[in-house]
């Protein structure tokens, strides 16, 4: 009978309940079973949960049982992983994290020799093994710490973002007591940047406790109250981001993937022109691109989903509203910290708070009124900064899609008239 454990983001559930060192330990037996290497080489790294030490010793031992061995990298983001297993060229990653789940929840996804996320297909495979008698041991792969895993991080980051110069950026990083509390301040430092870093001390439990890209209203105040240039929000395992301007304002995945759009077409690094981002992504954000040149592929929710739009067709650029951004042009997956590094990078000197020049509208203003008052008890109007300062957002909620296309097209022409 098909258990179906594998979501879009492996396998994940209540650590002890659903997720049990049973079911850790032949997952990680059946993924390494799965390899195509003789003796395969597999990394895993953890978040900060207090289920992940249990979980990671049930998988290392599976892992073995099958003969391979085992690198334990420690706690480290979850794209730390697709970076590692392709510049030190292990055959499979193991990553130990629910994400922005509560503590209690932890998960197991899988990243293939080539980093990307096991396919659905091996996925069903691995999920199959599960049911069938392990076949018997011909040898016992060793169990091993991998040291420096952590620099090996800060080092990719640092080769990629070389060129940014964040000296005099007074920056708030919301860690969520999670995989970046470390790596993500550490980055900003060496850039130059002045780094606060909130949410930096895990204690097991606490990870996204009101905190973090699900919880980002604290960043903001913080950012106001202390009168930070910008805020950053990661997530638990460290691979989505949302971003905070000086006035507080919350800037989406939506206006990252615009801002980075723009940015590297700019530079002459956005491949084939185009952007790959979910059916969540706001109708802005496609004007936007259009207006720009940029082609739009809309997927399924799901950062997988995005991925196999991005191989199909040889772009490098997507990902979701929810601040999951992929820039295949540094990694196979999404990065929190990069995408961050992303942004004030498409930024040079510029800033976020700056996009509030567009909204200075008088008849920008008397437009989205007229909508509102049009739509009174039916709909609403939300007509905001996005992020660039060519760019904002419009977003309108009506009975029909008609209506609200209609709606949209007027407001966005005020924008464009104006801008």
């Amino acid at each position: 009978m098909a258990r179906q454990l594998f979501g879009t983001d492996g396998v994940r559930g209540v650590a002890g309940e659903l997720l049990t060192a049973e079911l850790a330990l032949g997952l990680g037996r059946a993924a390494t079973l799965q390899s195509e290497a003789e003796a395969p080489r597999v990394l895993v790294i953890r978040d900060t949960r207090e289920s992940g030490e249990m979980l990671e010793a049930a998988l290392a031992a599976g892992i073995s049982a099958a003969g391979g061995d085992v690198l334990l990298g420690g706690v480290l983001p979850t794209p730390a992983a697709s970076l590692l297993l392709r510049r030190y060229g292990f055959d499979l990653a193991a990553v130990i994290s629910a994400s922005h789940n509560p503590y209690r929840d932890n998960g197991i996804k899988f990243f293939a020799a080539d980093g990307f996320k096991l396919s659905d297909e091996i996925e069903a495979e691995v999920e199959a093994r599960l049911d069938q008698p392990p076949p018997p041991s011909t040898s016992i792969g060793r169990v091993r710490a991998l040291h420096g895993t952590q620099e090996d991080y800060l080092r990719a980051l640092h080769e990629r973002f070389a060129d940014l110069d964040l000296t005099g950026l007074d920056v708030a990083l919301d860690c969520a007591h999670g995989a970046t509390y470390r790596v993500a301040p550490e980055i900003f430092r060496r850039l130059g940047a002045t780094v606060t870093a909130l949410n930096d001390a895990p204690d097991g439990r606490n990870i996204n406790e009101g905190c973090g890209s699900t919880h980002v209203d604290a960043l903001a105040r913080a950012v106001v109250d202390a009168s930070h240039d910008v805020g950053f929000a990661l997530d638990g395992d460290g691979d989505r981001v949302l971003a905070v301007d000086r006035t507080g304002t919350v800037v989406d995945g939506d206006e990252l993937i615009a801002l980075a759009a723009l940015h590297l077409r700019r530079d002459g690094k956005l491949p084939g022109e185009g952007v790959a981002v979910t059916v969540m992504t706001n109708y802005g954000f496609h004007v936007a691109m259009r207006d720009a040149g940029v082609e739009v592929a809309t997927t399924q929710v799901g950062d997988r989903y995005v991925l196999e739009a991005l191989r199909e067709r040889g772009w490098t650029l997507g990902g979701e509203q929810s601040g999951h951004i992929i820039d295949m042009g540094f990694n196979a997956t999404g990065d929190g910290t990069a995408a961050a590094l992303l942004t004030l990078e498409a930024l040079r000197g510029s800033d976020l708070a700056d996009r509030h020049a567009a909204m200075a509208s008088s008849e920008l203003a008397e437009a989205s009124e007229r909508e509102a008052r049009a739509l009174e008890g039916r709909g609403r109007v939300l007509v905001r900064p996005s992020g660039t300062e060519q760019l904002v957002r419009v977003m309108v909620e009506a009975p029909s899609d008609d209506e609200a296309e209609a709606a949209c097209d007027r407001l966005v022409a005020v924008v464009s008239g104006g801008s």
